[in-house]
């Protein structure tokens, strides 16, 4: 329980900075309808149960789970199964992932439903799945990271070119989005699996970084290709007004938590049949491992349920409504204070990024400290959301302004930055973009988009969780080239010393 206990007390740490700043505004200068109030207080109460437990079963269950079918496929040591493997249980804990039901939820209501969200989880799945594989084979065939990540974002940015922008946008947000709590864990687990069999220990620890990166890109493909194959082309859309004001605080909880848990019972069910399979197949684990490995799986769908909840029936609305009323002053300067505030307690709060950077400094054996790696993790993306609300106010920024510059710069400094900094930095970008932003500050993000008049929520508002994911790459790359610059200088000066 001492688990559970040390979860709740992370996940209060990551939702008590957005409350704080809500209550503030509210009884300042973005006074909110006491209903919307109250449903806001609840959702984060339920926020903070749900995640919590969310996270325990992850840590218990799911995380385990990837390591020992990293570890499984990796003794096979047939890439058949590798491949086939790799494939479905990418597929389907995409699926699982709360941030990218969200994702794919908040499109199909912006877009009429144009977009629906069955097509955004499946194809981003499917993305997922393929690069997954890719990303398994690139570890066991000793393939540069970098060289890897320039084919794929070369690849990207042809086929940016004719797709529209409004898939642009969900695209690249997708890739953010689907790295989050549950997927990360599981990715990081099973690169470590299939990392850790290999000889050369030093290969080892870079490899088990990395992953995460080249699978988010999968994402970004999934929806590029669907925006080409769907054909559907200049897409408009707008937040609609909440249409449950008129109702009970409860009864609006109450009907979303009846249809989100059956829901969360499909999500977290393949998860189960993968593990009974290789369970039954090859694991053998003994019989107290399995009961906490379904404990855990049993405590990822409690949560999930609770979180998706709480999500949807109270915290996004008021997102929503406090970008709405920031972005309404006439001085625009301030919604974009705001919005670079809300970046950096953000990042600093997302359960993700903690549990890569603990993983970063164990793997190191504490020569990258986890402090630093926050705070240039803060910096960036409170910039990127900061920069994301100044595209919305200035029509003539696009969304490409940003990412082809800023992704000609990571794959850049990929070639000159130690290789373990290039696997931790695009890693980052992945996790940057967790629970809180993909709730709270995409709602505001959307909410600012709403008020300004020449702004459109499908090409304006989406697109901030790419940003997101974009700049801490470039943020810890740099972070990485100076420490390579201070140890050769060190080395030279030790050197000239004898």
């Amino acid at each position: 329980m001492s688990i559970l206990a040390e979860k709740v007390k992370e996940v209060l740490f990551s939702v008590l900075p957005i409350t704080v700043i809500v209550l503030i505004l509210h009884v300042t200068l973005t006074p909110l309808p006491l209903t919307l109030l109250l449903r806001f207080l609840l959702g984060a109460l339920l926020i903070v149960i749900g995640l919590s437990i969310f996270l325990f079963g992850v840590d218990i269950g799911i995380s385990p789970l990837g390591d020992h079918i990293g570890t499984a496929i990796s003794k096979s040591n047939k890439i058949w199964v590798l491949i086939l493997i790799g494939f479905i249980v990418g597929f389907f804990v995409s699926v699982a992932e709360p941030d990218l039901q969200i994702l794919a939820e908040q499109v199909a209501d912006v877009s009429g439903n144009l977009i629906s969200n069955t097509a955004i989880l499946i194809t981003v799945s499917i993305g997922i799945g393929l690069l997954l594989v890719a990303g398994l084979i690139r570890i066991v065939y000793n393939f540069p990271i970098n060289k890897l990540l320039t084919v794929l974002y070369g690849v990207i940015c042809i086929i940016s070119l004719i797709v529209s922008p409004e898939f642009l946008a969900i695209s690249f947000d997708a890739s953010g989005a689907t790295t989050g709590a549950l997927t990360v864990p599981f990715i990081l687990a099973l690169a470590y699996g299939v990392s850790s069999l290999k000889r050369d220990s030093k290969s080892s620890e870079q490899d088990s970084f990395g992953l995460v990166s080249v699978t988010s890109t999968g994402a970004i493909l999934g929806v590029l290709l669907l925006g080409i194959l769907s054909r559907v082309d200049k897409l408009s859309g707008s937040v609609s007004p909440d249409s449950m004001d008129g109702s009970s605080v409860f009864s609006v909880f109450a009907e979303e938590l009846s249809h989100i848990l059956l829901e969360s019972v499909i999500a977290i069910l393949p998860l189960f049949i993968i593990f009974i399979v290789f369970q039954t197949v090859s694991l053998k684990l003994e019989v107290k491992a399995v009961k906490k490995i379904l404990k855990g799986l049993l405590y990822t769908l409690i949560g999930l349920a609770l979180f998706l909840t709480g999500v949807n029936a109270g915290f996004m609305n008021v997102g929503q409504e406090i970008g709405f009323a920031v972005a309404s002053y006439e001085n625009k300067a301030f919604a974009v204070s705001v919005a670079f505030i809300l970046g950096v307690v953000t990042v600093l709060a997302e359960p993700a990024v903690h549990v890569l950077t603990d993983q970063i400094e164990t793997v190191t054996s504490g020569y990258i400290k986890r402090r630093l790696i926050l705070t240039a993790l803060a910096i960036g993306v409170g910039l990127a959301i900061a920069l994301s609300i100044l595209r919305i106010i200035v029509p003539g920024i696009q969304l490409w302004h940003y990412l082809l510059p800023g992704y000609i710069i990571s794959i850049g400094l990929s070639y000159i930055v130690p290789k373990l900094y290039v696997g931790i930095a695009f890693d980052s970008g992945g996790v940057a973009s967790g629970p809180m932003t993909v709730t709270f500050i995409l709602a505001f993000s959307q909410g600012v988009a709403n008020s300004i008049p020449n702004a459109n929520v499908m090409t304006d508002a989406f697109g901030m969780i790419a940003l997101v994911a974009m700049t801490p790459i470039i943020t810890l790359q740099i972070l990485g080239l100076i420490v390579k610059l201070k140890y050769e200088k060190q080395k030279s000066l030790h050197e000239k010393g004898e």
